[in-house]
């Protein structure tokens, strides 16, 4: 779920480090984005979004437009309290959970989302952005200003992220094409939890990609064009989950009923080829990491997509999707996720239809 406080404590420090390869120099791993701050990828949330014993917040990622109004972009469960929000609701920044559980400056206003339901296979939410009270050029704290062109997400992508919690990290792409179960609570730290599945979606590596709170962020290509690939929405201690940033565009503009695009540099296009356009992806020390190519990952996807109603009705699998291999970046593989807590262990054949399975496990899928 969304990052959660008590009502008497001023925070939670839920840091996570991660070392960056982008922008070194500007990345402070968190307390920036916990104050007051007319840049994007920092604390909000909306107002109402409390109980009788918390407040929760996550973060405000990126700046969208139709062209005539600008509008804030986080989560469903971030800015329209998981589909219970009404039009008009105040979202504030920072979020209360970063001021001892008050209203600080109102930003925006709730204006829509897409639904949180099977099918709609995202998580996303606008808030009509107050005039004055964010950076207007959409620039997003330690990372600037994105492309407005949205990039297709590739398994082995170098990909980036500023959010509340964790600040400025990297990140690779593990799996595309991936249907996940993810958790949530109907209430803030309250209420009966249910789970939503997901279809299409983004899991991205290590652990420290991500953490509670970081809910909402723009995630891009970690070069200097910034290209939008995903919105973060959940995870766990080992993955963050993202929907894909043109799927985001897509549901949203339906729900509001006119397009929008990102505000950035450039002008908006559909998709951008990690082939194409952009430039060379950074990674570690290690150089450059290769990226699954294209056929290959066709070719799993269809091999997916004829096992993965089995693959996902098996006891204990929380996710299925289209990765590489442990050995070798380039070969494909379908990529089980087990869930560490269910009881007894799934079995699973070495290959299917001659490509490769690969069995992640890690702890449940939750909202963040």
């Amino acid at each position: 779920m969304r990052i959660r406080t008590w009502l008497i404590v001023l925070t939670v420090l839920a840091f996570v480090i991660s070392g960056s390869l982008l922008v070194p120099a500007l990345a402070d791993n968190g307390p920036n984005h916990r104050v007051r701050n007319q840049h994007f990828g920092v604390s909000g949330g909306n107002v109402n979004d409390r109980t009788s014993r918390f407040c929760c917040s996550g973060t405000l990622g990126a700046l969208v437009t139709n062209g005539s109004n600008a509008y804030i972009l986080s989560n469903n469960h971030v800015l329209g309290r998981s589909g219970q929000a009404a039009a008009g609701e105040d979202v504030s920044q920072p979020g209360m959970i970063d001021a001892n559980c008050a209203v600080t400056t109102v930003v925006g206003d709730f204006t829509t989302a897409a639904p949180l339901a099977a099918g709609s296979n995202v998580d996303a939410a606008i808030a009509q952005l107050r005039p004055g009270t964010m950076d207007a050029s959409g620039f997003i704290e330690d990372i600037g200003v994105p492309s407005a062109a949205v990039a297709a997400p590739v398994v082995g992508m170098s990909v980036a992220k500023s959010g509340r919690t964790t600040g400025f990290t990297t990140g690779t792409i593990s799996s595309i094409n991936t249907s996940v179960s993810v958790q949530y609570q109907a209430n803030c730290g309250s209420g009966k939890k249910f789970t939503v599945s997901f279809a299409g979606q983004i899991v991205i590596g290590p652990g420290s990609f991500s953490a509670g709170g970081d809910s909402g962020s723009l995630i891009v290509t970690n070069n200097s064009a910034h290209n939008p690939v995903g919105l973060l929405f959940a995870g766990s201690s080992s993955a963050t989950i993202a929907n894909p940033a043109a799927l985001v565009l897509t549901r949203l503009s339906a729900a509001l009923g006119s397009t929008l695009t990102f505000v950035g540099s450039g002008s908006a296009s559909s998709t951008t080829s990690s082939s194409g356009e952009i430039a060379p992806f950074i990674r570690g020390p290690r150089g450059p990491m290769q990226q699954l190519p294209e056929r290959a990952a066709d070719r799993a996807s269809a091999v997916l997509e004829l096992y993965r109603a089995s693959l996902m009705g098996t006891p204990g699998v929380i996710g299925a999707g289209v990765g590489a291999t442990a050995e070798d970046e380039v070969e494909p593989a379908i990529v089980v996720y087990v869930d560490r807590t269910a009881p007894g262990r799934p079995q699973f054949a070495p290959s299917l239809d001659g490509v490769a399975v690969r069995v992640v496990v890690t702890d449940p899928f939750v909202a963040f």
